[in-house]
């Protein structure tokens, strides 16, 4: 259905006698009445099923307008777009019943509608008057196009089929596709289930490793303090050894005042002896003390002999702690990479071997389709050729036509010119009666300003007499005489003529 030639439209589908010219060189063919009612029950846009082609013949107003309702029904609108026979707000705030005027408004749309697509298809035609008062002849012309719009989409619909046919493998291939993402979620749900379960277990073993922190903690605090108790204990440990050291020297001491004692024991035996008695139990004493030093002492540094046992083995016990936390969070860290690897090499399995079907499968198509474009072009290029024959006469034709209309270019552009020169001529009467109608206006002006002017001057000359004919009218009024006849008679007229000059004055 296009603007190519006469061999592109929907008129090579059936070869009738006569045809009707749309727009610009677009044609169809007029069908017969049973050809019609064949077609339209063919296609399912019959208004009712036992159409016949009398009814075409002696069409009724609901004819048209059902075919066309089924037709936008069934081929052109989307389930859903429907107007569903709803009034629009500006319809119902013009209508005073809108219920009674349904009907109407939906015939309207439906001409609308069916005006648009006609057009469309280069059929400028439709009335409203073949919706209301059908006639045959025009009746015939609207489905004529109708059905060759129809049989020239069923033919364009059936080349595409093979395309459509086509495209079956990439059904399949997306099923299979689905298939696979199914199983992947399937395995990633396993795979959230399984942590899940396992859950508990990791948070059991770093509730563990929480425990064995705090533990460390405490045996840190611990070792500090035993520390600190080290140091003081070396501390008094040095005390004590410095006492020692100041007995020993304090019993050299003793032992040489005891030597100077014995040498002088030969002069006073008894005091000497009873000095000696007295360093013996001082000597006595201190052995005593010292020996209760060096039992202390020992006993400390067995002390701290046994405190460092406990912090070595603390420390020993900390490093194995934290070796198994280490080993833990390593653990951990080789599962994840594990993990990440496992899924890397599946996903990069699955992509290989689709790559790898993907490239047989696009190799397959490649050969086809270049047998398909071999095939394609060799088509084309004798489309092109007829195309180009259709071409040729198709310009023959429409030369044909243009010297046939080339005289009546020429009248019209005659009438055109002879138009164009009276409007100039009746613009250019109509400016010069515009001038003389203003020129006599002003003329008209100035003589009644002359006039005014005129009966301004002549008003207190007037108004003199007319004073004057009252005091001789007065006078004579006292005084009877032949002439006052004459002078009642002319000062009506002096009234008369100032009443003219006030009226002409007041005009």
């Amino acid at each position: 259905w296009g603007r190519k030639s006469l061999g592109d439209s929907p008129a090579t589908v059936l070869s009738p006698a006569a045809s009707h010219p749309m727009a610009s060189g677009f044609h169809f063919p007029l069908l017969s009445p049973a050809k019609i009612a064949e077609e339209l029950v063919q296609f399912d846009v019959a208004p009712f099923a036992n159409l016949r082609a009398e009814h075409i013949a002696s069409p009724q107003p609901d004819l048209l307008p059902g075919v066309l309702g089924r037709f936008f029904d069934y081929f052109v609108d989307a389930p859903g777009d429907g107007e569903g026979g709803q009034l629009g707000f500006s319809e119902l705030e013009v209508l005073d019943n809108p219920e009674h005027h349904a009907e109407a408004i939906r015939l309207l749309r439906l001409y609308n509608k069916s005006q648009i697509f006609l057009e469309s298809i280069h059929y400028k035609d439709l009335t409203l008057a073949d919706f209301t008062h059908p006639t045959p002849r025009r009746v015939v012309e609207v489905l004529s196009a109708l059905i060759n719009f129809l049989l020239y989409r069923h033919d364009k619909t059936e080349l595409l089929q093979s395309i459509v046919s086509e495209s079956s493998d990439y059904h399949e291939r997306d099923l299979e596709l689905k298939a696979r993402i199914a199983q992947i979620q399937k395995e990633i749900a396993d795979h959230e289930l399984a942590e899940q379960m396992e859950e508990p277990m990791a948070q059991q073993l770093e509730a563990d490793v929480n425990a064995l922190q705090q533990k460390v903690q405490v045996y840190n605090k611990q070792h500090l303090a035993l520390r600190a108790k080290a140091a003081a204990i070396s501390d008094t440990k040095e005390e004590i050894h410095r006492k020692i050291t100041q007995a020993d020297f304090e019993l050299t001491k003793h032992a040489q005042e005891n030597s100077k004692l014995r040498s002088k024991l030969v002069k006073s035996p008894e005091k000497v002896q009873r000095a000696l008695e007295e360093k013996k139990s001082a000597r006595a004493k201190l052995k005593e003390s010292e020996k209760i030093a060096t039992q202390n002492a020992q006993e400390k540094t067995t002390t701290m002999e046994i405190r460092n046992k406990a912090l070595e083995k603390l420390v020993k016990q900390h490093s194995k702690i934290q070796d198994v936390h280490e080993q833990l969070a390593a653990a951990k860290t080789v599962e994840k990479e594990v993990k990440t690897r496992k899924a890397k090499l599946n996903d990069e399995s699955v992509s290989v071997m689709s790559f790898e079907a993907q490239i047989v499968e696009w190799k397959g198509k490649v050969h086809e389709m270049e047998e398909r474009l071999k095939v394609k072009v060799k088509e084309r290029n004798q489309i092109i050729a007829n195309e180009n024959q259709k071409l040729g006469a198709l310009s023959s034709e429409t030369e044909v036509k243009l010297q046939c209309l080339e005289p009546r270019e020429k009248k019209v552009e005659a009438m055109i010119a002879k138009a164009s020169k009276l409007c100039s001529e009746a613009a250019s009467a109509r400016t010069s009666a515009t001038a003389q109608q203003q020129k006599i206006h002003a003329k008209f002006n100035n003589i009644v300003k002359a006039f005014n002017t005129y009966m301004d001057s002549v008003d207190p000359f007037l108004e003199r007499i007319e004073e004057v004919g009252r005091q001789l009218a007065g006078e004579r009024a006292s005084a009877p005489d032949p002439s006052a006849a004459v002078a009642t008679k002319a000062t009506p007229r002096s009234s008369a003529t100032s009443k003219k000059s006030r009226a002409r004055r007041r005009t």
